[in-house]
């Protein structure tokens, strides 16, 4: 276990270490939580980062998700719950990767690159992008709606009230193109058809 008491020490630490996981407190002397989110970003690394949060505006939950957090966990909270999400996030990250490939409607996913083709267009994808369209493409012809992207995409067992699904496909349309077919369905959730 690795441990840091200010966000520029945190940092520090993660460009010198290899580490299963990172357990965030978004208060921290100095720069807060969000430079560190900002600084794994910036790097690319796929370390997990469950943030802890004593804020109870949910826009900063969902802003610490799409800086790449894993998991958002509210103070005050129980161990045994954040030790079962440490738990279940550290054994997603040791789990092989899935170094296959999907295909799908004229996509081609390559997992364990993290690089979608369709059409002519290929394009590098995020971590939470490569999961939104790996969980589409295995739901292909189906409806999947936005609460179960958000609780096997998002880990949120909740409708933080914002557009994250929205702006991932949004983001995945602009990578591979607009007619790439991933329908929406208003107030439903999305579908991935042959024929979209």
């Amino acid at each position: 276990m690795v441990t840091a008491a200010s966000a520029n020490a945190a940092i520090d630490r993660l460009a010198s270490r290899d580490v299963d996981l990172v357990v965030l407190d978004l208060v921290m002397p100095g720069l807060n939580g969000m430079a560190v989110l900002n600084a794994i970003k910036e790097r690319k690394q796929t370390t997990p980062v469950i943030v802890l949060s004593g804020v109870t505006d949910v826009g900063a939950r969902v802003e610490a998700l799409d800086r790449g957090a894993v998991d958002v966990v509210s103070k005050p909270f129980s161990l045994t719950e954040l030790m079962a999400r440490v738990r279940r996030n550290v054994g997603a990250a040791r789990a092989p990767a899935d170094d296959g490939f999907l295909e799908v409607a004229g996509i081609r996913l390559d997992v364990g690159r993290r690089r979608a083709t369709f059409r002519a267009r290929s394009a590098a994808l995020t971590e939470r992008e490569l999961s939104l369209l790996a969980h589409l493409m295995r739901r292909a012809g189906q409806v999947c709606h936005k609460e179960e992207l958000l609780h096997d995409v998002w880990h949120l067992d909740f409708d933080p009230g914002s557009n994250v699904v929205e702006v991932c496909v949004g983001r995945l349309r602009a990578k591979l193109g607009q007619d790439i077919p991933v329908e929406t369905l208003r107030g439903v959730g999305y579908g991935l058809y042959e024929d979209a």
